[in-house]
């Protein structure tokens, strides 16, 4: 798949997608998920770029929602299904789930939902997926203790491109090589030329580092894991409690992840916290060790009583001799108790092992008072540590990185598969919910409903009222006000977008016939002026131009239910069957008016084999206007309690509904006391 033959991916678009290990697959897998890691490319982005894709692969002009009450009803379906999503990533990853009138998209959906449905919604699998998120890639890593360096140019820019982690740097010789060890902790020179090179310092030879980019930067593997540990123990915790099929060993992931801090180092090291904490500890370890021989040395010259002769003293003075002389030739024994004290405090303190000689050094032989430690001793047993905590923790970050780069692929298998139950569990609640079943779609026209309960209404669910209704052709649907026959076109709407979604449909059964527009218009508020008058009739007149005829020209064969002639491809096709729902047409002009311009438009439809139910109240009026037989049901009322209407709510087929002041009317006529002179008798017989 080109990439830039994607509606809605430029060049630019194109080359984020590239980032990616498989970007052909993503898109037409439309995976939301991994769309979303190519750099600047958000969840609805992702999922817009998605449908452009799932659209490119299965040649699907769109379209569907072909009028505004269409998208509405489309955005409404989609609504119900993202409310009963539990992670973002699954919201937008349902966006990519569109109707469309190709049937192999609408098959692809279906094979997806039916699947889906067999899910059981565990409220423990729901809170567990509540910390799921998808992988995130970590663009700030950068590491300056260590650099790369090459003699070419040409490696140059790939080292750059290849590990952007680390400092790249151009050496002409050893002696530069040399210079570069000084400056960084570690030099991985990638020419062969410099093997064998006696180099002070750590300064590796690696010409493969590129290929294997790890090994000189662990940490981009670390940092990876650790933003997305959280991530990655819930995605876990989802596959445990909803009994998935895992890509990985859980219990070896996991123990990985353990072994890393929330900054990407590594944790659970005994050694390396040891040399650490020597390193941070260093400075307080001598103090109190100072303190520990001097407090010793203190005491014990409290508690000595020194007596020195004339000629001693004479002979120390005429040496130039002090304190030090002193403390050599009366207290060396306490002055050495005091300085073991000392090494063995900051050999203890640091838990020091093999630099405990280093350490003993730190505070001398020769008797002096106060103690002091050898500043030059210290610094070096400091080096000695960091440099021995830094070789520790870059051994112990490539061990780790190299156990959890071979489980990066699974990793993200895991947390994808995780949010894509999620989107599975969104169909399941959805059909769950709202008593769905899947529909059969057909290549005949109309569409059957058997058992129908909308869930758009403003009612809860388990008090709507079941609907049957049947409809093929052209059909006007009449009846009382507040009868249902809005709510029964939005039925019809919503369980044909959603058929053509690939989804269950709220019925206990339907049939629904392959369209590839659905045209909804609602009910329109008021008279309109003439502009607006004719630019509705232009609209309709457009699409009945638009509409291509399922049948050919009168005599000619058809091939089986297709609708396609076999005698003049060109004349007619089913590739663009339509549905039309209209809901009150006639409050757009004079009622007389409407009628015949309604009257004509079904007869158009009519002609062209389109599925189209009108709602209106001049059914009686726009079958006189009509030159052909057109189809009549009816919302009947069964009568009047208390003032309130009682409604049969499936449709009657072939039955013209009486109005609601033909009820009234007839109420008070049935009512003798009321009608003595015969008053309302007369009036009801107006409306026969």
């Amino acid at each position: 798949m080109e990439l830039e033959s994607v509606p809605g991916v430029g060049a630019k678009t194109a080359a984020a997608l590239r980032e990616l290990d498989d970007p052909e697959a993503a898109l037409r897998d439309g995976d939301v998920a991994s769309l979303a890691r190519a750099p600047g490319i958000s969840e609805g982005r992702a999922a817009r770029i998605a449908r452009g894709a799932i659209r490119a692969e299965h040649d699907d002009p769109g379209g569907f929602t072909a009028t505004k009450r269409a998208r509405e009803i489309h955005e409404d379906a989609l609504a119900l299904l993202t409310e009963r999503t539990v992670t973002d990533y699954a919201a937008k990853r349902l966006e990519t789930i569109y109707p469309s009138g190709v049937r192999s998209r609408i098959e692809e959906v279906r094979s997806f939902a039916e699947s889906a449905m067999t899910r059981k919604p565990d409220p423990a699998v729901l809170d567990a997926l509540s910390a799921v998120e998808p992988l995130a890639e970590p663009g700030d890593v950068r590491v300056r203790d260590r650099c790369l360096a090459t003699r070419d140019a040409e490696r140059y820019a790939d080292a750059q491109a290849a590990i952007p982690e680390v400092s790249v740097e151009v050496v002409d010789d050893a002696r530069q090589l040399a210079e570069l060890a000084r400056s960084y902790s570690t030099v991985v020179a990638l020419d062969e030329a410099f093997a064998g090179v006696d180099i002070e310092g750590d300064v590796r030879v690696e010409p493969n580092a590129l290929e294997e980019p790890e090994s000189v930067v662990p940490e981009r593997v670390l940092t990876f894991f650790a933003r997305n540990r959280d991530r990655i123990r819930a995605a876990a915790e989802v596959h445990r409690v909803a009994d998935l099929d895992a890509p990985c060993d859980l219990e070896t992931l996991l123990s990985a992840l353990a072994q890393l801090d929330a900054d990407g180092s590594v944790s659970g090291d005994e050694e390396l916290d040891r040399l650490a904490t020597a390193v941070d500890d260093l400075d307080a370890a001598v103090s109190t060790a100072e303190s520990v021989a001097n407090d010793h040395l203190r005491e014990a010259i409290e508690e000595q009583d020194v007596t020195i002769e004339g000629t001693d003293l004479l002979s120390l003075v005429e040496r130039g001799a002090g304190v030090d002389s002193l403390l050599q030739r009366e207290l060396a024994d306490e002055y050495a108790a005091a300085v073991g004290k000392a090494r063995d405090h900051l050999v203890d303190a640091l838990a020091l092992r093999d630099m405990e000689a280093t350490a003993r050094r730190a505070f001398p032989d020769e008797p002096a008072y106060p103690v002091e430690h050898s500043e030059d001793v210290v610094a070096r047993l400091r080096e000695e540590l960091t440099a021995a905590r830094d070789q520790r923790a870059t051994r112990r970050k490539r061990e780790l990185a190299d156990d959890l780069a071979e489980m990066r692929d699974d990793a993200a298998a895991l947390v994808d598969a995780a949010l894509e139950l999620d989107v599975e569990l969104a169909i399941a609640r959805f059909a769950d919910d709202f008593d769905c079943t899947m529909p059969a779609l057909t290549e005949s026209e109309g569409v059957a409903i058997e058992g129908g309960r909308s869930p758009l209404l403003d009612v809860p669910f388990e008090a709507v009222e079941p609907v049957d209704y049947a409809v093929e052709g052209v059909t006007v649907l009449s009846g009382v006000n507040s009868g249902g026959k809005t709510s029964t076109l939005d039925l019809v709407a919503l369980v044909t977008t959603l058929a053509h979604m690939g989804l269950p449909v709220p019925a206990e059964s339907a049939r629904v016939g392959r369209v590839s527009e659905l045209h909804y218009h609602a009910k329109t508020q008021g008279t309109l002026d003439a502009g607006a008058f004719e630019a509705t009739l232009r609209e309709f007149g457009d699409l009945v131009a638009d509409v291509d005829y399922r049948s050919g020209p009168a005599g000619a064969e058809t091939d089986g239910d297709s609708g396609v002639t076999s005698d003049d491809p060109a004349a007619g096709t089913d590739d663009r069957p339509v549905m039309v729902l209209v809901d009150e047409l006639e409050s757009i002009t004079e009622p007389g008016a409407s009628a015949k311009i309604m009257a004509g438009i079904l007869e158009a439809l009519g002609e062209r084999q389109a599925t189209a139910i009108f709602v209106s109240h001049l059914a009686r009026d726009i079958r006189a206007a009509a030159e052909t037989d057109i189809s009549i049901d009816g919302i009947e009322a069964k009568g009047l309690e208390d003032g309130e209407l009682r409604v049969e709510r499936s449709p009657v087929k072939g039955k013209l509904a009486r109005s609601t002041p033909e009820l009234i009317v007839e109420k008070l006529a049935d009512d003798g006391a009321d009608d003595a002179d015969g008053f309302y008798s007369d009036l009801l017989g107006k409306f026969e």
